[in-house]
């Protein structure tokens, strides 16, 4: 495949003739499932006292066993506790199952004198400190990563897209790796790594990258090459299973969804409910196209690459390349030529209100940028840890209003 030398912007590509819903009526067995949303959410356990983390999962996870059940699990440090909801129909729902977790999450932590904490890294607790979650599974991963897996003291935001036909949702993956930098620009909220300011606002990536299988994947031409792959990964035991495969955006080997894994976790409800619901619109943009035999163009992933680096350095405030210009343009410029693209989309999903949200976080900044201006007012790390656990209870009812500082 050439590389990109003369291609469309966005907007001016493609545009679809027919509205979602007729392309889905005219399915011959459309699933209830398309387009739906599952969001994992990652927590920082957090001291209010000394603003640290504190290796606290194992207790959470006993005393929620009741409420949260398989919505609530432990990741490799103690320190870090993973919400999932249940697959929600469209953003609405899941807008009602994020707040009702973080809830639950925050009283549970709360009943041992705990807050929890949603940002891609902490702004100064060091690694070395975290205890390493009991269980076979990290017990792997650090005997085959070391120092790699114990130094991952990173939170994500994962959302999940429901697509039943596996061999369409290869396609909508190739494609929708070019949106990858966009999203993530948007998400940033990782500017501070064990007590620096990193000069990055999302650093979390970079932290990440030392893990093998991560970044943009490659383009992949059909299924059937995604599953010989992931086989040969696992007969020539790189891999055990195919969970083990990090990449920014990954069609799961379990279940019938994109799972778009680039953004950093977020403070505020509404910036996760934000993303989720514009990562749907990509999604059902492309495989609008798709069904009708059209195809966005496949970008090399060197390419991409370079706006990702520029995403993960300055976030909204940066430049990305348009290659069908052939020159760079402001970030903010490239994100609103997005929302153009997806309107349609977004007003047939039902999420207008969502995505209306973009323009709050053009406007005031993502979360690194909130965390930054904490930091130059006031020279303190613990007031930053501050507004973040402030933010993560924003909209959680009064009871969750009064715990947060």
């Amino acid at each position: 495949m050439a590389d990109v030398l003369t291609v469309l912007s966005p907007v001016s590509f493609l545009r679809a003739c027919y509205p979602l819903s007729s392309i889905l009526s005219a399915m011959s067995s459309p699933s209830k499932h398309v387009f739906t949303l599952g969001i994992e959410e990652e927590f920082q356990i957090v001291d209010p006292e000394t603003r640290e983390l504190r290796s606290h999962i194992e207790q959470i996870l006993e005393d929620g066993t009741v409420t949260l059940k398989e919505n609530v699990k432990a990741e490799m440090h103690q320190s870090v506790v993973e919400t999932g909801t249940d697959i929600c129909q469209n953003a609405a729902d899941a807008r009602a199952a994020v707040v009702k977790l973080r809830q639950e999450l925050a009283g549970l932590a709360g009943r041992d004198g705990l807050k929890i904490a949603s940002a891609g890294t902490h702004p100064f607790s060091h690694w070395l400190d975290q205890q390493i979650t009991e269980g076979e599974r990290y017990k792997t991963i650090v005997k085959d990563l070391q120092q790699v897996a114990r130094a991952n003291l990173i939170f994500g935001l994962h959302v999940h897209v429901g697509i039943p036909d596996r061999e369409t949702a290869i396609h909508v993956m190739n494609q929708m790796r070019y949106f990858l930098p966009h999203l993530f620009a948007l998400s940033t909220n990782s500017p501070f790594w064990i007590g620096r300011n990193t000069g990055f606002k999302g650093y979390r990536l970079k932290v990440f990258e030392r893990f093998p299988r991560t970044g943009i994947p490659e383009i992949f031409e059909s299924l059937s090459e995604y599953e010989d792959y992931l086989k040969f990964l696992v007969k020539t035991n790189c891999i055990d299973n195919a969970k083990k495969i990090w990449w920014d955006l990954r069609l799961h080997p379990f279940f019938d969804t994109l799972e778009i894994r680039v953004c950093d976790a977020q403070s505020r409800v509404d910036d996760t409910i934000m993303l989720a619901a514009l990562i749907q619109a990509i999604v059902a943009k492309l495989f609008k196209l798709s069904w009708q035999n059209l195809t966005f163009r496949h970008y090399r992933r060197r390419l991409l690459d370079e706006n990702r680096w520029r995403a993960t350095r300055y976030g909204i405030d940066g430049k990305m390349i348009d290659f069908g210009k052939q020159e760079e343009v402001e970030a903010r410029s490239l994100i609103h030529e997005l929302l153009e693209f997806v309107a349609t989309e977004v007003d047939e999903l039902g999420s207008t209100r969502d995505i209306a949200h973009v323009e709050r976080v053009l406007s005031e900044g993502t979360g690194a940028d909130r965390q930054l201006d904490v930091w130059n007012r006031t020279r303190d790390l613990r007031a930053v840890v501050d507004r973040i656990v402030a933010e993560t209870y924003e909209g959680l009812g009064a009871q969750a209003a009064e715990a947060a500082p």
